[in-house]
């Protein structure tokens, strides 16, 4: 039997929400997996794989992020690493398609490493690239029209987005696809979760449940391209 080995990452909980569903539900996919309908049929690739998924959380910190992810993938040396993110203002599911080489930001963090801890310190904007010299910019490579189609027939809210911000999402998402270009076979990307509401709501979030089986979606279907590639399974923009 062959084996996936999957790595889910998330945030720790972020001031002033309640619960974070980043936090959440990368935590809910490595307890329960991919549920009874992953491999069910007789002609799906994932029929005869077993898949592993690893949870880890990683501090709401441009600095500590990439490295505590970076850790756990030279440990675990996953096939397939999926990072997610909380967007406040998303109506559904976001798959970001693209990572910038830019941190853009007026943060706390940003303020305290370069001024400390005095209470009277400025706002100190920061407006760098995360790697000098970098690309530009690296693409998703999770299969987007897949996942799309699947989250059409299970009638999950969701839509591209084209960048995941510009601050710790983006600066993870961008190091992480870093990593993965210098990888043999890997498959990774971004996906941005909104906020946990439990009340049937478009504009307010998602049922946590909801969010759990959009990101068994995710997983499944970058499972089956990393088992059988097809360029129709790709969408970039």
């Amino acid at each position: 039997m062959e084996h996936l080995n999957v790595v889910i990452s998330g945030f720790d909980p972020y001031e002033g929400v309640e619960r974070n569903p980043s936090h959440v539900v990368p935590q809910a996919l490595a307890a329960d997996g991919l549920g009874e309908r992953a491999g069910g049929d007789v002609d799906d690739p994932l029929r005869d794989v077993d898949i592993s998924i690893n949870a880890v959380d990683l501090p709401v910190s441009v600095k500590e992020a990439w490295p505590r992810l970076k850790e756990t993938l030279e440990a675990t040396h996953p096939d397939i690493v999926i990072a997610t993110g909380l967007k406040t203002a998303a109506r559904g599911i976001l798959l970001e398609r693209c990572a910038n080489n830019i941190i853009d930001t007026v943060s706390p963090e940003v303020k305290d490493e370069t001024m400390g801890m005095q209470a009277d310190a400025p706002d100190k904007p920061l407006r760098e690239p995360i790697t000098s010299n970098g690309p530009a910019a690296f693409w998703t490579r999770l299969p987007l029209r897949s996942i799309l189609n699947d989250f059409a027939s299970e009638e999950i809210p969701s839509a591209l987005s084209s960048d995941a911000g510009t601050f710790v999402c983006n600066s993870l998402f961008y190091n992480l696809m870093k990593w993965t270009a210098a990888q043999h076979k890997v498959l990774s990307g971004f996906v941005s979760l909104p906020v946990i509401n439990e009340a049937p709501h478009l504009q307010h979030g998602l049922p946590l449940t909801q969010q759990v089986e959009a990101c068994r979606v995710v997983v499944r279907q970058t499972a089956r391209y990393f088992l059988e590639p097809s360029s129709s399974s790709i969408l970039i923009a």
